[in-house]
């Protein structure tokens, strides 16, 4: 990654934390819970650019300027919000899954192989 690419990448996330800044109190926190969550079951593509955070960024200024309440937008189960989110995203634990069962694999093949 060049340099240029990581100072555009700051003042890309620069401005978005100022847009969640600027959300009521309540979105707020409801965003941070989010990005918390969104972190720990780790959708692939979350850590390329702010697109995915973004859009929920995008969402609750929408909510807020209808004057709508942070959970009429997200519903009552966040989580599940956060899961439906990303229930076609790769994750983490998809990657981790699919390299475990590749080295078991080569693992029983080598193993196969041996008993020939």
């Amino acid at each position: 990654m060049r340099i240029q690419d990581m100072i555009e990448g700051k003042k890309e996330w620069r401005a978005h934390v100022k847009r969640v800044k600027a959300l009521p109190q309540d979105y707020q926190f409801v965003y941070k819970e989010i990005q918390k969550y969104l972190f720990k079951v780790g959708p692939v593509e979350l850590t390329e650019g702010t697109g995915l955070l973004s859009g929920i960024v995008d969402l609750f200024e929408e909510g807020a300027a209808s004057g709508k309440g942070v959970l009429e937008v997200t519903g009552n189960d966040v989580a599940a919000f956060s899961d439906d989110l990303i229930k076609d995203s790769k994750t983490y634990g998809d990657v981790y899954q699919e390299s475990v069962n590749q080295k078991v694999n080569e693992a029983v093949k080598k193993a196969a192989d041996k008993l020939k």
